[in-house]
């Protein structure tokens, strides 16, 4: 076991991990056979496993996040890294320091990988090229979210036991969401359909250009497709009203039990959180039997030890069993 997993490792060509359109299909798979040995340890009685015990993580968020920030912190804690938290709001940065100094100034403190979350696109891959450490995109502006991607991907193959060939609704506020764009790669790498639907006003314009379907009808959507992702309405990277109301918006596009009663077939519910429970998807539809999203939050936390797992392997000197 442990010969075939260096095989794999090996074969991965991840420096970093700064996006989904940067990874190739072998490079997914084998983060995904990782998780699946990591779901085995999350699932265990002692949750942990000692397989980074010599390197230390900084995670550097400058925006908020809650779910992300536990979900990579949890992950590097339970592979047994010594982890540190950098808040913005405290940081030299509001003193004028740039962004390639306050992380060299981190790195000098013997730290070995970075989790990065930036408002600006491309920031991540910008420090890739600047600093001497291994970067994890944990979200860029409106750019990518590669490890969310690869948690609703791998949540997916969980439910239906592979991704290829499944037929996958994109729905919301596309405009804004650095998780769908990851989503529309990873999941056509892994060879499934993929429409998008909403507002006209939300959908990018020529976003056909990827390779994707476009559809401002949900109930058509649904009835086409597999698996639903619902995204949240991003308010805070909204600087003009893209819809008249949020309560026209829910009637629209806002997923409820009626909603999927009326489909000829049963369809998964999926969302990336944080839920906004009535616009998006209504509580009844979330705490459902259709619904997975408890479950991506679980996978979120094997995926994200897979990532880091794989990363830092020059660093390991011990490879799970």
């Amino acid at each position: 076991m442990a010969n075939r997993k260096s095989k794999e490792i090996e074969s991965t060509a991840m420096q970093h991990l700064l996006g989904i359109k940067d990874l190739d299909v072998s490079s997914i798979h084998t983060i995904f056979s990782t998780a699946d040995q990591f779901k085995g340890v999350i699932n265990s009685p002692t949750r942990k496993t000692p397989a980074l015990r010599d390197v230390t993580i900084a995670n550097v968020f400058f925006e908020n996040s809650t779910r992300t920030r536990i979900s990579f912190e949890l992950a590097e804690k339970r592979l047994g890294a010594d982890v540190v938290n950098f808040s913005s709001s405290s940081s030299s940065l509001s003193k004028g320091e740039t962004l390639i100094d306050t992380i060299n100034n981190i790195l000098s403190m013997k730290v070995d990988m970075v989790v990065l979350r930036h408002p600006s696109p491309g920031a991540c891959k910008f420090l890739a090229r600047h600093v001497n450490s291994k970067i994890i995109n944990a979200g860029d502006g409106t750019h990518e979210h590669p490890t969310q991607a690869l948690l609703d991907a791998y949540s997916i193959r969980e439910k239906f036991g592979d991704v290829e060939g499944k037929k996958i609704a994109i729905v919301g506020d596309i405009l804004h969401s650095r998780v769908a764009l990851s989503n529309i790669h990873c999941l056509q790498k892994l060879g499934a359909e993929v429409t998008l639907c909403g507002p006209k006003s939300l959908i990018p314009y020529q976003i056909e250009d990827l390779g994707v379907q476009v559809n401002y009808n949900l109930q058509e959507t649904l009835e086409w497709c597999d698996v639903a992702n619902m995204l949240r309405i991003q308010h805070e990277r909204q600087d003009v009203k893209y819809f008249p109301s949020l309560r026209e918006y829910a009637s629209l596009y806002g997923l409820t039990m009626d909603k999927l009663n009326a489909l000829s077939k049963e369809i998964t519910i999926m969302h990336p959180g944080p839920i906004n429970r009535g616009v998006e998807v209504t509580s009844e539809v979330a705490d459902s039997n259709q619904s997975i999203i408890l479950q991506q939050v679980e996978n979120g936390v094997a995926i994200r030890m897979a990532v880091l797992f794989l990363l830092a392997q020059s660093k390991l000197n011990k490879i799970i069993h």
